[in-house]
């Protein structure tokens, strides 16, 4: 009998002992899930802006990461040049200056452009005499008073002067001289330079004073209102790119602040480190923008339904993400409590203002759930402010 009782003392401890050790993960766990909870009264949800609704499905984006940088096609970069030369009488450009068409770039002397002008106004002064001797010699052969051979050598003279003064026309055009000022007395050994564009200065290369010739570049500017990114896409994504494919950038120095542009021309040669250069159209005029600049980029490469709620539905808390889920109303005396719990998430692509996203805890059931879909933040600030008083989101 004694050892009958010994034995059932024994199975009993194994029993507790087994029984202890099974309850204690559900009493952590209990008290986990009770960390994540939060309560607001009907009172205090009146005072919020929050939504609840179900999780719906959004068309998004799968995007591919790469880097750049901000460039502007070859015809956006233009050099200044002077044909003839000259000394750099006067600028005011530095590297950097915006600009606009019309505007005056530099002042530029030669002495040179005395002799253009002077050869001009000569021929403009034997034009009314040949054109009249010319005219003469026409009527008397006309007549057959004068021999043809006179008349043609009239007409060659006329006509070569005629041709002499459209080609130094020109030629003053070209060095910036306004014929018609030639021919009112206005003469000068200094031209100004202006700029073809709107855009901005990108380097400046002749000092003031300093003798240049024809082929020295002056300056070179930019078109700023033509800029577009400059992506490396690498040989396994190159399948993927299209023309017209969404790309979303921002710059190292702004890194919240996302730009948005569009594939627009799609290399086909492939470098040495197996990649390609693709560009993109910016979709608005940023003139924060220059060119040179890293930038950090996502191209869209497709579309596909996901789980998706707005960017205001996720909370971020000690480096993890989040969303609140709706566990429903209960009563609490007189009282209607309206119950949360703040689950853990992992982001997914945003399209839209809307973000994909999936469940840490695969077995909540996205499909079939509750969720705050606006003013998430008052109830991360309410169980934070539940925490610091000791308690557990009550």
């Amino acid at each position: 009998m004694k050892n009958i009782y010994i034995t059932i003392v024994f199975i009993a401890t194994l029993l507790a002992t087994a029984c202890k050790d099974k309850a204690q993960p559900m009493v952590e766990d209990a008290h986990k899930s009770e960390e994540n909870q939060v309560e607001l009264s009907d009172v205090q949800m009146a005072q919020t802006n929050i939504v609840i609704g179900k999780v719906e499905k959004r068309k998004i984006g799968h995007e591919i990461t790469v880097n750049g940088m901000i460039d502007v096609p070859p015809q956006g970069n233009i050099s200044v040049t002077v044909p003839y030369g000259g000394f750099l009488k006067y600028t005011e450009m530095l590297p950097g200056s915006p600009i606009k068409k019309g505007q005056v770039l530099a002042r530029v002397e030669n002495h040179e452009f005395i002799d253009f002008q002077r050869e001009y106004l000569e021929a403009l002064a034997n034009n009314d005499y040949l054109k009249a001797d010319f005219e003469r010699q026409q009527t008397l052969n006309d007549e057959n008073v004068t021999s043809s051979k006179v008349f043609q050598k009239a007409k060659s003279m006329y006509l070569t002067n005629q041709a002499k003064i459209k080609s130094l026309e020109s030629k003053l055009r070209l060095i910036g001289i306004s014929p018609y000022s030639v021919k009112n007395g206005s003469i000068s050994t200094v031209v100004n330079v202006y700029s073809p564009i709107n855009g901005v200065v990108r380097e400046v290369y002749i000092n003031t004073g300093k003798y240049f010739n024809p082929k020295d570049v002056l300056m070179d500017l930019t078109d700023a209102t033509d800029l577009h990114v400059e992506l490396k896409v690498y040989e396994d994504d190159i399948p993927l790119i299209r023309n017209g494919q969404r790309i979303r950038f921002r710059l190292a120095n702004a890194p919240e602040e996302w730009m948005e542009a569009e594939v627009f021309l799609i290399a086909n040669n492939v470098r040495e480190d197996r990649s390609i250069t693709i560009h993109g159209h910016l979709k608005e005029k940023n003139e924060e923008l220059l060119p040179g600049m890293f930038v950090n980029a996502a191209i869209e490469v497709e579309a596909t339904e996901q789980y998706a709620i707005p960017e205001e539905a996720i909370v971020r808390f000690e480096g993890k993400q989040y969303i609140f889920k709706s566990l429903g109303k209960r009563k609490e005396g007189e009282s209607s409590m309206n119950d949360f719990e703040m689950l853990e998430i992992t982001k997914g692509n945003e399209e839209e203002g809307f973000i994909a996203f999936t469940f840490v805890d695969e077995s909540q059931d996205i499909s079939n759930v509750d969720v705050v879909l606006q003013d998430a933040f008052t109830l991360l600030a309410k169980a934070k402010n539940s925490e610091d008083e000791g308690g557990h989101g009550q």
